[in-house]
């Protein structure tokens, strides 16, 4: 039967673009229908290096170059100094730490990655980028779009129902890709999306000009990663975000019960949590903010399933848990680079049931277990990751994760984390126990 495209994308975004990059590279018809009209600002502006292989292999990589983004070499975490008392007893390892954290990419080799930085990245230069260039390998791009329905009922093709202005007007296509973000139009309509029991984190952030970035660094090359600060409080961080020379993005992110409970605007809920931290707000008081405070909430979700019959879901659209180790835009980018294997390999024999798709949501449902525990294990005892950070039996299974390079079974590292939080969770006694979380670290069988 014919249709209109091969495959029609639902979202523009890293996912959306990266996808149509790799399914038009290899000569199949695809259309991109994005709501919005690029660029548009976007949370999420540190990379890992995890997308560095997509960069590559869909060619995009030149033109991200030539943008001049911030490179970004590692990763810091800092506490408040009160935390500092937590170094006594450690666990099970042989030194004592003080909540500072970094890690530094080229420590660790990486498949499909040629160098040892990434990037900070304005995401609306960013998006745009990656859009363009699906668009300049043949991918029919059509922003200003809504796609408000997708028909599965013809078994032969599938009906996308987009929304142009006033009028509605449908297209076909064997297979469509769900890469609307945090919209999950998919999951949504076939009622396949799972609120998650633990993660409901809320974020407000902003850009600030004129921050000294060194100011909480312990190393001058610290200066170039992106910054984690702790807050004194369970479950509740910033994030310092280098976005160019001298403009930061900084970001609060807590529980969302926190935000409502203190029936706060944006810009009171901002300063109240980041004046716990004196050494931060002294910082950001000498800069002048350049951009609104934004909100970014509904921040934890799964699906029963990642795909089916004609269709595929990738990036946010699939799952989202929370931005602690920047993993929104690798997720995004890596899902496509997945999944677009198996959608091109269907299309050879021209047949795209859900079973052709088994590969994608074999590695997407593993990687998303890793990561989950990972974070869950993190908010838990957050300390507990200073630790094996540092020590050199774990400190290279944990940079593995950190660069997104998760679609593998479990590294040792979490295996052992688990052990010390049990540890830790039996024996009331010991002095990490006041600060285990609320958080649960159990990992539900449709993480």
């Amino acid at each position: 039967m014919k249709t209109d495209f091969d495959v029609i994308i639902v979202g523009g975004g890293p996912a959306g673009s990266s996808a149509a990059s790799y399914l038009a590279k290899e000569g199949l018809s695809v259309a991109v229908f994005e709501s919005e009209m690029f660029p548009r600002p976007h949370v999420g502006e540190s990379l890992v290096p995890a997308t560095t292989r997509v960069l590559l292999e869909t060619g995009v990589m030149p033109k991200i170059e030539e943008a001049d983004f911030p490179k970004k070499y590692g990763a810091t975490w800092t506490t408040p100094s009160k935390h500092a008392v937590m170094n006594q007893p450690s666990l099970s390892m042989d030194f004592a730490v003080d909540g500072h954290a970094e890690v530094r990419f080229g420590e660790r080799a990486q498949e499909g990655v040629d160098r040892d930085y990434t990037y900070h990245v304005d995401r609306g230069k960013f998006d745009l980028i990656l859009l363009k260039h699906a668009e300049e390998l043949g991918a029919k791009v059509f922003q200003g779009v809504r796609v408000s329905k997708v028909d599965f009922d013809d078994p032969e093709q599938v009906t996308v129902t987009v929304r142009i202005g006033p009028r509605s007007t449908d297209f076909t296509a064997k297979v469509v890709v769900d890469a609307s973000g945090r919209q999950t139009l998919i999951g949504r309509q076939q009622k396949i999306k799972i609120g998650d029991p633990h993660f409901d984190q809320y974020a407000v952030h902003t850009w600030f000009d004129g921050l000294d970035r060194g100011a909480l660094c312990q190393d001058p090359k610290e200066v170039d990663h992106i910054q984690i600060h702790f807050l004194p409080m369970n479950d509740t961080w910033v994030w310092q975000i280098p976005i160019t020379d001298t403009i930061t993005s900084i970001g609060v992110v807590t529980q969302k019960k926190q935000f409502a409970e203190l029936n706060a605007d944006r810009e009171k809920f901002f300063w109240k949590f980041v004046g716990t931290r004196r050494d931060l707000t002294e910082e950001l008081k000498k800069c002048e903010r350049v951009r609104p405070f934004r909100a970014e909430g509904d921040y934890s979700y799964s699906m029963e399933q990642v795909a089916g019959d004609r269709y595929v879901l990738i990036g946010d659209a699939a799952r989202f848990v929370d931005p602690i180790f920047s993993s929104g835009v690798s997720i995004a980018m890596n899902t496509a680079r997945l999944a677009t294997r198996d959608i091109i390999a269907a299309a050879k024999d021209g047949k795209f049931d859900r079973s052709r798709f088994a590969e994608y949501e074999r590695l997407q449902s593993m990687g998303t277990r890793n990561w989950y525990e990972f974070i869950q294990i993190y908010y838990r005892l957050n300390i507990l990751f200073a630790e094996f950070v540092q020590d050199p039996k774990f400190r290279i299974d944990v940079l593995q994760l950190l660069q997104g390079d998760m679609y593998e079974e479990s590294p040792k590292a979490l295996v052992a984390m688990r052990e010390s939080i049990k540890e830790v969770e039996n024996d009331p006694g010991h002095v990490w126990y006041p600060y285990l979380s609320n958080l649960r670290t159990s990992v539900p069988t449709n993480a």
